[in-house]
């Protein structure tokens, strides 16, 4: 499962929401995401973009 430090998302209705240090899956019908929390299940994406900064030795 993919880890983001930052997953920011794009609804239909051009609104974003971000979330921080999470596990995420996208599936056919949206993307499911695991933080701090809670789980997330979110239907209405238009776009995601996940951002993982990578340790030095990478």
């Amino acid at each position: 499962m993919p880890h983001a430090d930052t997953l920011d998302i794009v609804h239909h209705d051009d609104t974003r929401t971000r979330f921080k240090d999470v596990r995420y899956q996208l599936h056919r019908n949206g993307i499911r995401i695991w933080s701090a929390e809670g789980e997330h299940a979110i239907t209405d994406v238009l776009m995601t973009q996940a951002y993982r900064r990578r340790s030095a030795d990478s």
